[in-house]
């Protein structure tokens, strides 16, 4: 057997150490003026942050909780969704975009992606709206912002208004992102946020936002995330428990004052490996061909949660990628729909062919705003090899 060359420089998927070495002092400061307070659950850097997140996404109110999963459960219990409702989304997702709807004790009702941006297909979800299940009353629709691109908002508004929904913004990837100007956030009636620590904003552990632009959904959420207490010890509905820590709202106020320059270092950092990609002769129209580039909707501002490549024999590239310690990664190896525990939802493979063939294809490129241009070429060269 050959042995494998390894590159002279690993590039790594993620270095969360980079970002931390910029703002090392003000996130320590940050943390340290909460342990000084001792105010660790709902502290004042809790509102203090939610004010500054609600203003970075146009919306009246933002609600900070534990994840971006209990953002999602919040939203469409705020909406009072629950049993005898359904809630069209994409099956291919994170796993928590369905979960959090059963969760609510709703239906998820499946319809497939655009197979440009991977994001979900209002003509999909209007096929699904008029052949709905009988007794099942359609409530809202969740699309999801994949990668870090809005969905078709126009689309999916001209939806709402002739079917009469909820539209459920998942966010979770796209804090930054914006449509037609519209941030993220401000799109939907509610919209999930999550904070994980790969996130674009992320904290040092798990949190979550919702937003809305109902005060009455406001008020409602911020009942449901505290035991469904509007005063301590008296309890009007079962709640639950998805506080945002105030160390977590500390560190991701003083992120949040970076994000929009780190955002676009990403965009810059695409449109570099869109320039590698085509000067190298690897761009094409499909995978019979060459690599498929990312597409960004022009009236969209996307923020590269993820720069996602659709790849022919992806796998086998993937393992060329990680002999030479280059990172890469499937979001998502398995469309939901297939997925052992959601076998219940009664769909079969084949049902979803846009996503089956996306979940085929689709890998993810090393992309933060620290990668630097020659980790970049790095990247870039070893694809070219593989292919050569």
């Amino acid at each position: 057997m050959a042995e494998v060359t390894h590159n002279s420089q690993p590039v790594p998927m993620l270095d969360f150490s980079r970002q931390f070495s910029g703002i090392r002092q003000e996130v320590m400061a940050a943390i340290e003026s909460v342990c000084d307070s001792q105010q660790f659950v709902l502290g004042p850097q809790v509102t203090s942050f939610e004010r500054a997140a609600a203003a970075a996404c146009a919306a009246p109110y933002a609600i900070g909780c534990a994840s971006g999963t209990d953002a999602l459960w919040l939203a469409m219990g705020a909406a009072g969704i629950g049993p005898g409702d359904a809630v069209i989304t994409s099956p291919f997702s994170f796993f928590a975009t369905v979960s959090s709807i059963l969760r609510c004790g709703a239906q998820p009702l499946l319809a497939d992606i655009d197979p440009l941006t991977f994001n979900l297909s209002a003509d999909a979800v209007e096929e699904v709206l008029l052949h709905s299940h009988a007794g099942t009353t359609v409530k809202a629709v969740l699309p999801v912002h994949l990668y870090g691109q809005c969905a078709d908002w126009d689309a999916f508004s001209s939806l709402k208004q002739r079917h009469n929904l909820l539209l459920i913004e998942d966010a979770a990837q796209a804090f930054g992102a914006s449509w037609n100007g519209t941030p993220a956030g401000a799109l939907g009636d509610l919209a999930a946020f999550s904070f994980y620590p790969t996130k674009n904003l992320s904290a040092f552990g798990d949190a979550g936002l919702l937003t809305t632009l109902s005060a009455e959904y406001d008020e409602r959420a911020r009942m449901m995330r505290a035991h469904g207490m509007r005063r301590r010890y008296f309890h009007d509905e079962v709640g639950w428990n998805s506080r945002l820590d105030t160390l977590q709202a500390a560190v991701l106020e003083v992120k949040l004052r970076y994000l929009p320059e780190w955002n676009q270092q990403r965009r810059d950092r695409a449109a570099r490996y869109d320039q590698l990609l085509r000067k190298a002769g690897l761009a094409a129209a499909n995978t019979n061909e060459g690599i498929v580039l990312p597409i960004t909707d022009p009236r969209a501002t996307p923020v590269f949660h993820q720069y996602v490549i659709r790849a022919p024999r992806r796998d086998a590239m993937r393992e060329y990628l990680a002999d030479r310690q280059i990172g890469s990664e499937i979001y998502y190896p398995l469309p939901l729909h297939l997925q052992t525990s959601l076998s219940g939802l009664g769909y079969q493979r084949g049902d979803f062919p846009v996503s089956e063939a996306a979940a085929a294809e689709v890998l993810a490129l090393p992309i933060y705003p620290e990668l630097r241009e020659d980790e970049q070429q790095t990247v870039v060269e070893a694809i070219a090899a593989f292919y050569a």
